[in-house]
């Protein structure tokens, strides 16, 4: 008598959570690959994961048939162009469920809030609700800096390791966007010593002559994400510095949660 083969066949064995087991295997293999700089080979994997050889390589001839993997030339596996299809749409949706956080965080400082993310060495806005004031700082949803003379960026790389955040800066250089930019090495990685003790980092006349920003990360965020307002230095002076930290930390807690909740949105 035939036996059925859902006991043996991963692909349709349940998790104790409901879900199949060969789908959270293959997404945890697409993780460790971008943890490990975007190429590994199968022994890498094997030994990361746990998972057995025969096991790896049947999802990973998967993923290679899906796009989502190609193989490379020494037979090592790299993340496939795909996935930069369903990144662009994801990052596009994270703007829009950031939203919400962002209007809030003008109505109770005033000022024009961002939500920021790093991509590859640079920071790109993919969210922005301006300020209601007449006078007003303005970023366009999309545009890309250096990390090194935003807040935000500092805020994103303050958790990073010396060695990698001194890699950055080497492959981007250091440009003066004005006479108060961090320039060297030293003084960024002190500034980011800094956001580490204070808990939110600070542009002050660093990316524009007048302007200053603050910054704070997202926590736990799914990719490396931030939040900022930014406003006339008139304004966001030191007093309002101590009154609007502790709304854009709370904001940025309570975005993390939504982001890091399985099936959830915005429920601001």
């Amino acid at each position: 008598m035939p036996t059925s083969s859902a006991s043996t066949n991963d692909s349709v064995r349940s998790t104790p959570g409901g879900g199949v087991q060969s789908l959270e295997r293959a997404f945890d293999l697409l993780e460790r690959m971008t943890d490990a700089g975007g190429e590994v080979g199968l022994s890498e994997l094997s030994a990361s994961s746990g998972l057995p050889l025969p096991t790896i390589h049947r999802l990973m001839r998967t993923l290679v048939a899906c796009g989502y993997v190609r193989q490379q030339p020494n037979r090592r596996y790299a993340l496939g162009p795909r996935l930069i299809r369903l990144g662009e749409s994801s990052s596009r949706l994270l703007g829009t469920w950031a939203r919400p956080y962002l209007a809030r965080l003008v109505e109770e400082t005033g000022e024009t809030a961002n939500m920021a993310l790093l991509d590859g060495d640079e920071v790109v806005y993919v969210a922005q609700v301006p300020s209601k004031h007449s006078m007003r700082m303005f970023t366009e949803v999309g545009r890309r800096v250096l990390p090194h003379s935003t807040g935000v960026g500092k805020a994103l790389l303050a958790d990073f390791p010396s060695q990698d955040v001194r890699a950055l800066l080497a492959r981007t250089g250091m440009p003066a966007a004005t006479d108060r930019t961090l320039t060297t090495p030293e003084g960024f990685l002190a500034a980011l010593d800094e956001v580490r003790r204070q808990g939110y980092a600070i542009d002050d006349n660093e990316q524009e002559i007048g302007v200053r920003c603050l910054a704070v990360p997202v926590p736990h965020a799914p990719t490396p994400a931030a939040l900022s307002i930014s406003g006339p230095a008139g304004r966001v002076t030191e007093a309002a510095t101590e009154r609007i930290v502790p709304v854009l930390q709370q904001v940025a807690t309570e975005l993390s949660e939504v982001l890091t909740s399985p099936g959830s949105g915005p429920t601001v």
